[in-house]
C-alpha cells in the first residue's frame, strides 16, 4: 500500500479512483465495511482504491487544551488499513486551515483535483468541510456537481446486541477493562506502542523483568489491571533464532504494592530474563483481563499471585508455562520495607 503524506507526494499519472475518507481511528468492523466495499468497487472497474484520513486527530486541533488520546497510533492505522486491500492512503495534514474549507472546496481540491475520484464509499455518517456542513446528502450533490459517484454504506451493527460498530463503543470497553470486547469490535486485539523506557527495576529484581512503558505516551489504555497479551518487536530481525512476537503477562496501572505514582504499561514476556529492550520501540498487544490491580500485603503475596498471574497467561496465549524464579530470587526480591 502507498501512502501519501500531501497531495504533492500522489503521483502525476494517477488514474481513475475510487476513494473513502475519514479519521478511521482504531479501524473497527464499521470502517471496515466501508473500507472493504471501497476496494470491491476499485478492484471491479480497475481503478485505485484509496483511503484520505487525517493527522493529527481534528480534535487535538481545535480544543488543543483538551486532553485527547487515540486508539490506534498513526502506524498502527496505517497498519490496519494496508490489511483491507487499499492501493493507496492520502495522510492530510490536519490544519485550522484545512478545517475551513467548505464541502465543496475540499471535495473539489482533494476528491477531484487530487486523486481524480470517480466514485466516492462513504459510510451514513460521514461528515466533511467546515464545522462538518457536509453529509451524505452534501456528498451525493457534490457527486452530480463535479463528476463522481456516491455509494452510501449503511450502518452495520453488532449481531450480538445491536449496537452500531464505533469508536464510542471501544472507548467505553477499554474504560471497563474488557479487551476481549474490545476485539469483537476492532475484530483483532487492541494494541499500544511506544518506546520501552527505564523503570524501578523492581520487575527484575522479583524475577519477572518487564519492558516499561509510559500510558501517557501510548494512546488509550484500558483500565489498571494484569492482562494477558502479545510483546510484538516490529524492527526486531529475528536471525538469533527468537521470535518478534513474545507472550506475556501484561500489567498496567501504578504499582500500589510499591506506592507508586505513575501509571505505566509494564510486559514480562513469559520465561524470559535476557531481553535487552530500552529504548527501543515495542508493541503490546492485549487479549484477555485476568484481574484487576490491588495493593498486595508484602511481597511474598504478591509474588504468589505473580506466579499465577504467568500461569493464567500461558494457559490462554496456548504457550507452555515458564517455570517459576528460583526461592533465592525471591528471597533477594523482599524490599525493605517488607521485610
Amino acid at each position: 500500500m502507498q501512502v501519501w503524506r500531501g497531495t504533492e507526494e500522489v503521483p502525476a499519472d494517477l488514474g481513475a479512483t475510487v476513494a473513502t475518507l475519514g479519521i478511521f481511528d482504531g479501524v473497527h468492523r464499521g470502517h471496515q465495511v466501508v473500507l472493504g466495499a471501497a476496494v470491491s468497487e476499485a478492484e471491479a472497474a480497475g481503478w485505485t482504491s484509496v483511503a484520505v484520513t487525517f493527522d493529527p486527530h481534528p480534535a487535538t486541533v481545535h480544543r488543543p487544551d483538551e486532553h485527547f488520546e487515540l486508539i490506534a497510533s498513526l502506524t498502527d492505522r496505517l497498519e490496519r488499513l494496508a490489511a483491507t486491500g487499499l492501493d493507496a492512503v492520502l495522510v492530510l495534514r490536519y490544519t485550522l486551515d484545512l478545517a475551513h474549507h467548505s464541502p465543496e472546496q475540499f471535495a473539489r481540491r482533494y476528491l477531484v483535483d487530487a486523486l481524480r475520484t470517480r466514485l466516492v464509499v462513504v459510510g451514513e455518517d460521514v461528515r466533511f468541510g467546515w464545522q462538518n456542513a457536509g453529509d451524505q446528502h452534501t456528498m451525493v450533490r457534490l457527486g452530480h456537481e463535479l463528476g463522481f459517484g456516491v455509494r452510501i454504506i449503511e450502518d452495520i451493527a453488532c449481531p450480538d446486541n445491536g449496537r452500531r460498530w464505533s469508536s464510542t463503543w471501544v472507548r467505553e470497553l477499554l474504560a471497563a477493562g474488557d479487551v476481549a470486547g474490545v476485539a469483537n469490535v476492532l475484530g483483532r486485539s487492541h494494541r499500544v506502542r511506544g518506546v520501552v523506557v527505564h523503570g524501578a527495576r523492581r520487575g527484575r529484581e522479583l524475577g519477572y523483568p518487564t519492558a516499561n512503558l509510559l500510558a501517557d505516551d501510548l494512546g488509550v489504555v484500558p483500565a489498571d489491571g494484569v492482562y494477558a497479551g502479545w510483546l510484538i518487536r516490529p524492527e526486531h530481525a529475528p536471525d538469533d533464532g527468537t521470535s518478534k512476537r513474545l507472550p506475556a503477562a501484561i500489567s498496567v496501572g501504578t504499582n500500589p504494592t510499591f506506592h507508586g505514582v505513575e501509571r505505566t504499561v509494564e510486559a514480562y514476556v513469559l520465561g524470559r530474563t535476557d531481553l535487552d529492550l530500552y529504548g527501543e520501540e515495542v508493541v503490546v498487544e492485549l487479549v484477555a483481563r485476568l484481574r484487576p490491580m490491588v495493593a498486595f500485603d508484602g511481597v511474598p503475596a504478591l509474588l504468589e499471585q505473580m506466579a499465577d498471574d504467568v500461569r493464567r497467561s500461558a494457559e490462554i496465549l496456548g504457550v507452555p508455562a515458564p517455570r517459576r524464579p528460583s526461592a533465592a530470587a525471591a528471597r533477594r526480591a523482599v524490599a525493605p520495607e517488607a521485610r
